[in-house]
């Protein structure tokens, strides 16, 4: 079956069908309210471009499966050690893993009944993810709700996600694409006839710096959002506020400049910064980098799309009203 060109589904190839592509993702949640319009199941891929320094999805990053180890999880049966064959796990007043020495095997994982290690991330079909996603119709024609794909960074398996988009669109699901922007034009080509929405994440004006806080440059994110934006595709711009790192002035004037420029826009959302990523980030070895960053204000927050609105800019509130 094809939508405007785009094929999806299963091949056939010389008579022979090939089997579907696969892909990685890390969790299916249910009933979101906060990803678009309506009672939504949000889809979470593996893989990003990016490294935030906020990023509270960070088992979103690497493209492949991972160990996660919750230390207040363990109940000390100690099968860990004994099952992982590269030594990377002892004992010191509770199971320790060594980062350096851990290969993602996920022996010790299996061993773990109590669930404190797991491997994060599965591989799915299209018609696998399918079967799980349909499950919820009922709740999307009630409510005009539909499906979003978020991760990490759905854009990264793009392949994989221009079949399911194109199952959803043979459904009849409102679909959702929430994306960092940072991917070639040619792969935007290739899922805009089956995408309702676009939630597009803008973190900082200036180069330099974003370069710092995500590892990577802004230029083709700002691009991309400009031709969204020129064909009128539907989107959302989603602004993490981040104390210290995009929340001064400079940058809140930039990023309103910038927006009010674009010829068209659905909304504006203003994402308050949360640690809730710390202690994921500790779970899968890593350095999270913003241990004392405290949430803004309601203040800060309300000063913000203040300042937006007077840029005439449709901003979304957090009780879900525009103005």
């Amino acid at each position: 079956m094809s939508f405007s060109g785009v094929q999806v589904g299963a091949s056939l190839v010389d008579g022979v069908v090939l089997p579907e592509v696969q892909g990685t993702i890390f969790n299916i949640m249910r009933y979101s309210l906060h990803d678009g319009p309506g009672i939504r199941t949000a889809v979470f891929f593996k893989g990003c471009p990016l490294e935030c320094w906020w990023c509270h999805n960070p088992e979103g990053q690497s493209p492949n499966p991972q160990l996660m180890y919750r230390q207040n999880r363990c109940n000390a049966s100690r099968a860990c050690i004994d099952a992982c064959p590269r030594g990377a796990v002892r004992w010191e007043n509770g199971s320790i893993t060594d980062w350096e020495l851990c290969d993602q095997c996920g022996e010790c994982a299996e061993a773990c009944f109590a669930g404190a290690r797991e491997m994060v991330g599965r591989e799915i079909s299209p018609s696998g993810l399918m079967a799980e996603i349909s499950r919820d119709v009922p709740f999307y024609d009630q409510s005009g709700g539909g499906v979003t794909f978020t991760g990490g960074e759905p854009m990264a398996q793009i392949d994989f996600l221009v079949d399911v988009l194109g199952l959803c669109k043979e459904q009849q699901i409102h679909t959702t694409v929430d994306t960092s922007g940072n991917s070639s034009w040619e792969k935007f080509s290739l899922i805009l006839p089956i995408v309702d929405l676009f939630l597009y994440d803008l973190k900082l004006i200036d180069p330099d710096r974003h370069l710092k806080y995500t590892s990577v440059s802004n230029e083709l994110i700002l691009l991309n959002l400009k031709k969204l934006s020129e064909i009128e595709a539907h989107l959302i711009i989603r602004i993490p506020l981040i104390p210290g790192i995009n929340d001064d002035a400079e940058n809140i004037e930039q990023s309103a400049s910038f927006m009010a420029a674009l010829p068209t826009l659905d909304g504006v959302e203003i994402m308050p910064y949360h640690d809730i990523g710390k202690a994921k980030f500790e779970a899968l070895g890593m350095i999270y980098k913003l241990p004392d960053t405290k949430s803004p204000s309601r203040e800060k927050v309300e000063a913000v799309e203040q300042l937006f609105s007077t840029y005439h800019l449709p901003v979304i509130k957090h009780n879900g009203r525009s103005e």
